[in-house]
């Protein structure tokens, strides 16, 4: 998931670079988006994980 984070965040850097406004907030946005999700992904699977552990 951080991989398409990283990815949609080129493609928004790239588009602000040409002039492409809207991609680039669309593309973003969506950035932003998965990034939150990865994060939250992760701090949840870590707390499992102490769970877990006797």
């Amino acid at each position: 998931m951080l991989h398409y984070a990283l990815a949609f965040l080129v493609v928004a850097l790239i588009a602000a670079v040409l002039g492409f406004g809207g991609i680039a907030a669309g593309a973003a946005g969506i950035a932003k988006i998965l990034f939150f999700v990865f994060l939250v992904l992760a701090i949840g699977g870590f707390v499992a994980s102490l769970m877990r552990k006797p």
